[in-house]
């Protein structure tokens, strides 16, 4: 953390940083596995545990889903793809089907109407799609409607990885050409060279669940998505896009879910509550299982990057995110 911004308390950091990677008591099991800050366009604090360093790449979980929404996005303004059109998903066709009336933008703000049970263990959706299922794809469409498409908000890595099938043909159908797409669209354009996306047995990318990058890489994705969706001046997102990804979904408790991205916008008309009370409003992140994060705070031109293996609830994104903030002097 040399030549620190005067506005940045080097102590006040440290000791944050310092803290992530603590375990506060015998019996937790945090696993902070790597931490990186940025402020501005500079890396003001990273570190990790040992056995990790800058060239490890580590599972995001769902924060795949984030990067699935951008690979969306790319796909809007490169090929014209409407995401208020009827999905061109083969098991619902069929006009009787009342499947046949779910968009992509449903899917992408997880309003489908379409029954998945986003819990991991024996014989639930999600864990039997991610550990039997040769298509996840096919897994997820197969499913009945529980309500009415777009008036009920249900967590689902299910229909992220319907929306990855779509994605994967709209590049082609093949696997080989969903990495080109991926790597030479994404993330060759931003340096994320770590970054890919692992398949399932169809020859689909997991779009939900299967994305590894080094830490440094996941925070360059973070400052892609601060720029919004811009890089080198080159814009890669069509304009308004994370504008739409981060407008809250009204169907989502709290205004806490956009397009696939986690949000702390708070409730409508109560802005107070919220999910993180004590971060700025302006906050969303990409979120995945076992406490991962890439914050992004546009206010205070931040993004915050954990990756970790916490098994417990010992660990708070929020008070490790406000820690770091009281480092930082506010313009």
């Amino acid at each position: 953390m040399d030549r620190l911004p005067g506005k940045v308390s080097r102590e006040k950091l440290k000791k944050a940083v310092d803290e992530a990677f603590a375990e506060p008591g015998p019996d937790t099991k945090r696993n902070t596995r790597a931490i990186v800050v940025v402020l501005g366009d500079k890396i003001i604090a990273e570190q990790y545990a040992p056995g990790n360093d800058k060239d490890t790449p580590m599972h995001g979980w769902s924060m795949s889903k984030s990067v699935t929404n951008s690979l969306v996005g790319i796909l809007v303004k490169e090929k014209g793809l409407d995401i208020n059109a009827q999905a061109n998903v083969a098991a619902w066709q069929n006009p009787d089907d009342p499947r046949h009336k779910i968009t992509l933008d449903m899917m992408l703000r997880m309003s489908s109407g379409l029954e998945f049970e986003e819990v991991y263990g024996p014989f639930k959706d999600a864990t039997d799609m991610l550990y039997t299922a040769g298509s996840m794809a096919d897994y997820a469409a197969a499913k009945p409607l529980i309500a009415e498409p777009d008036t009920l908000w249900n967590y689902s890595s299910g229909t992220a990885n319907i929306i990855a099938r779509m994605v994967t043909d709209q590049v082609g159908g093949s696997l080989a050409a969903c990495h080109k797409f991926s790597k030479e669209a994404l993330f060759n354009k931003i340096g994320a060279y770590s970054a890919v996306i692992e398949p399932d047995a169809s020859g689909s990318f997991v779009g939900s669940s299967y994305m590894f990058a080094t830490a440094r890489d996941w925070a360059r994705y973070g400052l892609f998505l601060k720029n919004k969706g811009v890089w080198n001046n080159e814009k890669i997102l069509p304009d308004g896009w994370m504008e739409y990804s981060t407008r809250p979904t009204p169907k989502a408790p709290m205004g806490e879910y956009g397009a696939m991205f986690w949000l702390n916008a708070g409730e409508k008309g109560n802005p107070d509550h919220r999910k993180f009370p004590s971060l700025p409003p302006d906050l969303y992140y990409c979120g995945g299982f076992n406490g991962q994060i890439v914050a992004v705070i546009p206010s205070r031109d931040m993004v915050v990057v954990r990756l970790g293996v916490t098994h417990d609830t010992s660990w708070s994104h929020e008070a490790f995110i406000r820690q770091v903030l009281d480092s930082i002097e506010a313009d």
